[in-house]
């Protein structure tokens, strides 16, 4: 198993930096909208439709995204899609986690369908402006909730249950801890930290998210770094869920050793919509 997550994970990176660094954003917005269409079919999966069905909305999700970029929307939007997708994040995601599987399992099948394949082609737009800002932007929003995850998971098994008993969301996740939850704050803000000195060393061109926030100095960032460290604990807890109220382990093994596309994206999906709210909130201030 090991040995084939390894495998896969060296093949996605050899997929996933050429797009990246590549001098052609389309590239980039290529291979990303084919990972969000595969998300948008496991989806359809996880939420009961058959292959055929599934497959039709990943179509559906593809279209919206091509026709947001045909329009322009992935070079600049404005800013209260960011704002009523982020609010629709926290109030959506913070309520999903409190009412538990049998509460998600009581939505119309058909409006969490429909409700996933607008989250997933707006972490897409998300994604694909972040990038048109600048590689160090794009990568400091994901780093941020890489180094969640890690630190999370380090911190939560040693020292998971030592300070707080009562896990985080023992129906949804039950190896999940709050020490975990405070580790990965703590790992976001070492990230943060070193990132901001690194950009001030070498003076780069493209600010990183941080340095962004910065500008409303280091309280404001401070609590920007939590919440968003606390909203990818949410994404991961929404797509736990999502696979428990469908009866799974993975969303898909279209990744063999890493599960689905979701099962790698779960974290991002609130994160990359929330950044861009945050970052077009503190430019419209400055």
């Amino acid at each position: 198993m090991l040995k084939q997550r390894v495998i896969t994970a060296l093949l996605m990176l050899a997929v996933f930096l050429p797009a990246l660094f590549a001098s052609q954003p389309q590239f980039f917005m290529g291979l990303t909208l084919i990972l969000i269409s595969a998300g948008a079919w496991e989806w359809g999966r996880l939420n009961g439709w058959s292959f055929r069905g599934a497959l039709q909305g990943a179509l559906m999700c593809f279209l919206v995204c091509v026709w947001a970029l045909d329009a322009g929307w992935t070079r600049q939007v404005s800013a209260p899609l960011w704002t009523i997708s982020g609010g629709l994040w926290v109030l959506l995601g913070v309520w999903m986690v409190h009412r538990g599987v049998a509460g998600w399992a009581l939505w119309p099948r058909l409006l969490r369908w429909l409700v996933g394949l607008v989250l997933l082609a707006v972490a897409w737009l998300a994604m694909v402006q972040a990038h048109q800002r600048g590689i160090n932007f794009l990568l400091s929003v994901l780093v941020l909730v890489w180094a969640a995850d890690v630190f999370a998971y380090f911190a939560g098994r040693a020292l998971g249950g030592r300070w707080v008993k009562v896990k985080l969301a023992p129906a949804i996740s039950p190896g999940k801890s709050w020490e975990g939850v405070f580790g990965g704050m703590l790992g976001v803000l070492v990230v943060a930290v070193c990132w901001v000195a690194v950009d001030v060393h070498w003076h780069l061109a493209v600010p990183s998210f941080y340095t962004v926030l910065l500008a409303k100095g280091w309280p404001l960032t401070l609590l920007a770094l939590m919440f968003m460290t606390a909203m990818s604990v949410v994404g991961d807890l929404v797509e736990s869920l999502v696979k428990r109220s469908a009866g799974v382990k993975d969303s898909s093994a279209l990744l063999p050793g890493h599960g689905g596309v979701l099962d790698r994206l779960d974290a991002l999906l609130p994160t990359l919509p929330l950044a861009m709210m945050v970052v077009t909130w503190v430019e419209m201030q400055a």
